[in-house]
């Protein structure tokens, strides 16, 4: 049975509230900040070590690898699961190992954030059948990385391995697209309602991901914009999601899909 609108939203919703969900990020630090290793409120030291990260606690320090007390020096990769699989952890928090061209950082969940404590929630547009068409998916010769903007205010790569034109309120529209392992496509894009002038008045996240199915073998693909969702930066600063790169910015707005996050 396919997920109805309703049922894509209470599953969004229970993801945002959950207890390691995107609302319950507190912090993200980066190893090149504190070359001795001493991350704040984090207890132990980390270090860089190789294509591993090293960190290193008594039993005093209080920190949990893999739920036990960490006596020694332990070598970590970046943690690949949910948070609430990160391996080191304090009490109830989860200390999730990132690493980022060859850059590493530890970002912090926390059940007891305040902001998993405010009633928020998505806000979204009625769902517009009109938003759902069919696209064209054109793939590169190869994988081409643009540096692009990140919400952490860092440049880094984005892959991008084809284009995606469609139709949308009568307008020819083309963004570049990332093809996912699965072969489905995500596009960072940005539109009217979130950029440009009337954007206040719209109320539109500044910019939003699209997630698509993989094409099929004439390059056709089910572009539905009322899947539309906020990016993970839109319920915490300390996510590193990247802008839209050139050409994703729509003049044609497009009021479908999750519109911002909300108090009430």
């Amino acid at each position: 049975m396919a997920e109805t609108a309703e049922d894509r939203h209470r599953r969004r919703t229970a993801a945002l509230t959950a207890p390691y969900g995107p609302l319950s990020v507190t912090g993200v630090h980066w190893l090149d900040d504190f070359p001795e290793g001493r991350l704040p409120a984090i207890p132990g030291r980390w270090q860089p070590e190789g294509d591993r990260l090293a960190v290193t606690a008594t039993a005093a320090d209080g920190l949990l690898l893999d739920g036990r007390p960490l006596e020694g020096t332990a070598r970590l990769d970046a943690d690949q699961g949910p948070p609430e699989r990160a391996r080191a952890g304090q009490g109830g928090r989860r200390f999730a190992v990132l690493r980022r061209e060859g850059l590493w950082a530890v970002r912090v969940h926390d059940p007891e954030s305040g902001r998993l404590r405010a009633a928020l929630r998505i806000a979204r547009w009625p769902e517009d059948p009109a938003a759902r068409t069919t696209g064209r998916f054109t793939p590169y010769p190869g994988t081409r990385t643009v540096r692009v903007a990140n919400a952490d205010g860092h440049h880094r790569g984005l892959g991008l391995g084809g284009e995606l034109a469609f139709t949308l309120g009568g307008q020819a529209v083309t963004v570049q697209v990332t093809v996912e392992a699965g072969g489905g496509l995500w596009a960072v894009f940005a539109d009217a309602t979130g950029a440009g002038e009337g954007a206040a008045a719209e109320g539109g996240y500044r910019f939003r991901f699209l997630r698509t199915p993989a094409p099929g073998a004439d390059g056709s693909v089910v572009v539905d914009l009322n899947r539309a969702e906020l990016p993970p930066c839109a319920f915490s600063p300390y996510f590193l999601c990247p802008f839209p790169p050139p050409g994703n910015t729509l003049a044609v707005p497009v009021r479908a899909g999750e519109r911002n996050l909300v108090e009430g």
